[in-house]
C-alpha cells in the first residue's frame, strides 16, 4: 500500500452457505472439500462469477484431514472460478469464519485486491481418525528400518491396544473439559438459570421458523445431498419439551441440556466482498459494510467458568474504537454456542460489578427485540468454521432489508478467543 492511499471501503456484496445438518445425518459422508465446492460454485452460480479471476478465497476448517493441508485451494480449484485465484486456509477455532472475513477485507481496504470470498466448512461427522500414539511410533520405527527383519521386529512390538482408532478429542487441550464442561461452569458461576437457557432456545427455533416461513432464507441457501433446510430447526419444540431433557454436562446439578446448547454439526458457508467499483461493474447491490472488527482473548485456565466470554473484551475496544455504545444498534447477532453463554456475557455487559471485574464500565442493556431476530446458532445449529459466514449474510441481509442502519456481531470461541464486528448500511 502506498503511503497516501487511502483506506477503501469493504462492501458484503453477496452470500451463500448449505443447509446445516447435524452429525451422522445428510452429509455424513461428505468432506469438507465436498461441501467448500459446493457452497463455492452455489455463491458464483448465483452472482453469475464463472470465469472471474478474484484477489483470493479464505477460509478454512476446525476439523480436518492430513490431506486437507491446502483445503481452500483445492476447493477452488473444484470450482467454475478462473483457476488463477489463489486461496489460503485459516483456522481460528469457531471464529474461522469471521477471521477470513477480516483476512480479506483488509487485503481489499488496503488496496491489494478488489473482491475475495471468505468462508469456512467443518465436518462433525467425517472426521480425521488416527491411530494410537503407539502404534503411531511403530510404523514410522518400521519405516526407518532397513531390512525386512528389522521391519518385522518393530511390527512384533504391535499389541491389540494399539489398533483402537483414535478420533479427535473434544476437551480443550489445557483443562481437558469440553465447551459445554466449561460452560456448565459459566452458568453457575454467573448465576445463569436452567429457565432462562430453555427460553432463549425456544425463542431462537421460533424466530428461524417464521424466518424460513417469510422467505428470509430463499437467496441464500444451496441446495446440497437432498437437504433444502437446517435439520436442526426445530418447529414443534415446545418450553414443556425442553424442560424435559435431561442436562447433558453435569448429570447431577447441571442446566445444560441438547435443547439449550449446539450439536454437532456439518455445513459450509462463504460470503462475497468487495470494493464499491467492484460491486458497480458486476451490478451486484451493497448490501452493507464492513466498518469494524475486534479479536480478543481471554485467560480460562485458571478462571475456567470464562472460556466463551472473551467477546466482553472485544466488544469494548471495539466501541471505544468506533466511537458507539452497544445500545446504537439496530441488530445483534450473537452466536448461540450455548444459550447460558449468550445470557451470561449480556449479565456482564449489563451489570456494573461483574464488569468491573473485566476491567470495565457496563455498556448496559440492549433491546432483545433486535438480538438475533432471525434465530441463531441454537435453530440452525453449528459448524464450527461456517458460523461466521452465516452470521455476516444474515446482518448484511437485515440491514439491505431495513436500507439502513448499524449491525453489532458476536461470536466466541474455543480456546478463550473471540470476534465482534459491526456492519453498517
Amino acid at each position: 500500500m502506498k503511503a497516501n492511499q487511502s483506506i477503501r471501503k469493504v462492501a458484503v456484496v453477496g452470500y451463500n452457505r448449505l443447509p446445516f445438518a447435524r452429525q451422522n445425518t445428510a452429509y455424513a459422508e461428505a468432506s469438507n472439500q465436498d461441501m467448500m465446492t459446493a457452497v463455492l460454485n452455489g455463491l458464483i452460480e448465483r452472482y453469475h462469477l464463472e470465469g472471474q479471476l478474484l484477489g483470493e478465497v479464505a477460509g478454512g476448517a476446525v476439523l480436518k484431514h492430513s490431506a486437507e493441508r491446502n483445503l481452500m485451494r483445492e476447493s477452488v480449484l473444484g470450482t467454475n472460478l478462473n483457476p488463477a485465484t489463489p486461496a489460503c486456509d485459516i483456522q481460528q477455532a469457531c471464529d474461522t469464519g469471521l477471521e477470513a472475513a477480516i483476512y480479506i477485507a483488509n487485503k481489499i481496504a488496503l488496496g491489494q485486491i478488489d473482491a475475495g470470498i471468505a468462508g469456512g466448512v467443518d465436518s462433525t461427522s467425517n472426521v480425521p481418525i488416527v491411530v494410537s500414539e503407539n502404534l503411531r511410533k511403530i510404523l514410522l520405527a518400521a519405516n526407518r528400518s532397513k531390512t525386512f527383519g528389522a521391519k518385522l521386529k518393530q511390527f512384533f512390538k504391535i499389541r491389540f491396544r494399539d489398533l483402537a482408532p483414535v478420533t479427535p478429542a473434544g476437551g480443550e487441550p489445557r483443562t481437558g473439559l469440553t465447551m459445554g464442561g466449561h460452560t456448565e461452569i459459566t452458568a453457575k458461576h454467573y448465576g445463569i438459570p436452567r429457565e432462562e437457557q430453555d427460553q432463549l432456545a425456544l425463542e431462537s427455533h421460533q424466530k428461524m421458523a417464521r424466518a424460513y416461513d417469510a422467505g428470509f432464507f430463499s437467496d441464500m441457501i444451496t441446495p446440497y445431498l437432498g437437504l433444502e433446510s437446517d435439520n436442526n430447526l426445530r418447529r414443534d419444540t415446545s418450553i414443556e419439551k425442553l424442560q424435559k431433557l435431561k442436562p447433558a454436562f453435569d448429570k447431577i446439578n447441571g442446566t445444560l441440556t441438547a435443547g439449550n446448547s449446539t450439536p454437532f454439526t456439518d455445513g459450509a458457508s462463504c460470503i462475497l466482498l468487495a470494493t464499491e467499483e467492484w460491486a458497480q461493474q458486476h451490478n451486484l447491490p451493497i448490501l452493507a459494510y464492513i466498518t469494524f472488527a475486534e479479536l480478543a482473548a481471554i485467560e480460562y485456565v485458571e478462571a475456567q467458568h470464562n472460556l466463551l466470554l472473551a467477546p466482553v473484551h472485544a466488544a469494548n475496544r471495539m466501541l471505544k474504537k468506533a466511537d458507539m455504545k452497544l445500545q446504537d444498534f439496530d441488530f445483534y447477532e450473537i452466536h448461540e454456542a450455548f444459550a447460558a453463554q449468550v445470557l451470561a456475557t449480556l449479565k456482564i455487559w449489563e451489570s456494573p460489578e461483574l464488569s468491573k471485574q473485566f476491567g470495565y464500565e457496563a455498556l448496559g442493556k440492549i433491546d432483545r427485540d433486535k438480538l438475533n431476530v432471525n434465530g441463531s446458532s441454537l435453530a440452525a445449529a453449528h459448524p464450527f468454521a461456517a458460523t461466521g459466514g452465516r452470521v455476516i449474510a444474515t446482518m448484511a441481509k437485515l440491514l439491505h432489508q431495513k436500507g439502513s442502519g448499524k449491525g453489532f456481531i458476536s461470536v466466541c470461541a474455543a480456546g478463550g478467543q473471540g470476534i465482534t464486528m459491526i456492519l453498517e448500511k
